[in-house]
């Protein structure tokens, strides 16, 4: 409605200072000067009543925008007393100015509760450019590092050189682990920095995290489940000892005191040589269960050289492929790179694959269509990877919380300390080892290298 108003005014007037300048050459090639001079009079004061006009216009848009610029909602165009093109363009920047105050208090509502968050969170949080001019941090990152205020940062070398050599790159990277002393104490930082572009510009957002209080609950937890898995074995192994030796002692001996030897007959004798035997099993299946402890704790260091995953594969799928029930399986390999490259210790991989695929063609032996697959390849990450996958029954997931405590097993046979072995044995190659399952669709452990 504005715009129609306003070019069509535009327009009449254009049109008449047009015909005004004809009719001034008219007069003026016909000799009729005095007339000539008066047009060109009229022709002056209807370009001045243009401009004029125009400018009254940009004035009045120009205060508006200027009054948004500088967050002044307070001004109001009269929608009345005027004509009707200006009367209207006065209703429409009110409108415009209470829509964009509207945004502005809700932007800063939005604003303000995200601030909070961050003042609120038990994670550092900050920004900085690539200058290391830190543009935004909350309260957490100067408590965690502290040091206040924190504006740049160079000024990480007087907290700690090393912290500060972490950040001279400003690169983007993984999380990684950073031991922070101060005069107070020592704490584990859990730190992390990622690539943000806003408004234009690169910023590295850097997180800072104090792991310390998750690490001690997930070690108390630890403990708990090992203590919970250790005394659960010794007492089985240990109950049956005390019940068949109180029952042998109870053939030579009477609350009188020992029983003489006439009274014993071949049938105690016979009763005592079977509990000594179950007695001497009872204790050598102690006694393997606490060198299997011991073989846990004495991981050797890893040997790392540089393997070929495909080879690796094939080395393990000839040590399986005599496994009972390996026959029924079908069996593919997936190679999402070629010549993939791995540093690592042979032999300690190869037993966490071995032990991996064992388990999976346990699992499979009630599976309709089982299927087992060895996949390599790398990340999108960088991060290189071997993956065990089955369609077994898999791993529900009240077990799977335990699966990686040590002696932890639902197996009749087996120690339980497999899958926490290997844990351990990625863990000294600096990788992981991860599982992932869908009862009764699909199970699949992997091991990452660095």
């Amino acid at each position: 409605m504005i715009s129609h108003i306003f070019y069509t005014r535009l327009i009449l007037r254009i049109t008449g200072i047009v015909i005004t300048a004809l009719l001034i050459a008219f007069t003026f090639f016909k000799g009729f000067y005095v007339l000539s001079f008066l047009m060109l009079l009229l022709l002056f004061l209807q370009t001045i009543y243009l401009i004029k006009s125009l400018n009254r216009t940009n004035r009045k848009i120009a205060y508006f925008f200027n009054s948004v610029k500088n967050e002044d909602y307070t001004l109001t165009f009269p929608e009345s007393g005027h004509p009707e093109s200006l009367n209207e363009l006065h209703v429409h920047l009110n409108r415009l100015n209470d829509t964009i105050q509207k945004i502005h208090i809700k932007n800063q509502t939005q604003e303000q509760y995200y601030q909070e968050i961050l003042k609120q969170t038990e994670i550092g949080i900050f920004t900085c450019n690539d200058k290391g001019h830190v543009l935004f941090k909350n309260p957490k990152v100067e408590k965690l590092l502290n040091y206040t205020p924190l504006n740049h940062i160079k000024q990480l070398t007087q907290v700690d050189p090393k912290l500060y050599e972490l950040f001279t790159p400003l690169k983007s990277f993984d999380r990684t682990l950073f031991k922070l002393t101060n005069e107070r104490e020592t704490i584990e930082l859990a730190i992390k920095s990622t690539k943000v572009i806003v408004n234009h510009e690169s910023l590295k957002l850097i997180t800072i995290q104090d792991i310390h209080n998750e690490l001690d609950e997930k070690e108390t937890d630890s403990w708990i489940k090992l203590i919970r898995v250790l005394t659960h074995e010794i007492m089985n192994s240990v109950t049956p000892i005390t019940s068949i030796s109180e029952s042998i002692l109870g053939y030579y001996k009477n609350e009188i005191g020992i029983i003489p030897t006439p009274q014993i007959d071949d049938q105690k004798i016979a009763n005592t040589v079977k509990g000594l035997e179950v007695i001497k099993n009872q204790g050598n299946d102690l006694m393997s269960f606490v060198q299997s402890y011991r073989s846990f704790l004495n991981v050797p260091i890893p040997d790392k050289k540089i393997i070929l995953a495909d080879e690796l594969l094939e080395k393990v799928r000839l040590l399986i492929g005599q496994q009972k029930g390996f026959a029924n399986i079908t069996f593919t390999r997936i190679a999402n790179s070629s010549n993939l490259e791995i540093y690592a210790d042979e032999k300690q991989i190869t037993q966490i694959l071995v032990n991996l695929a064992k388990n999976s063609i346990q699992a499979l032996a009630d599976t309709d269509a089982p299927m087992l697959q060895f996949i390599s390849g790398v990340t999108t990450e960088g991060k290189k990877y071997i993956t065990v996958k089955d369609n077994g029954p898999g791993i529900t997931p009240e077990m799977m919380s335990q699966i990686f405590v040590p002696f932890y097993t639902t197996k009749k046979e087996g120690t339980g300390i497999g899958l926490s072995l290997s844990k351990q044995i990625m863990h000294l190659h600096k990788g992981r080892l991860t599982v992932r399952s869908i009862p009764n669709v699909e199970t699949s452990f992997s091991l990452f290298f660095e």
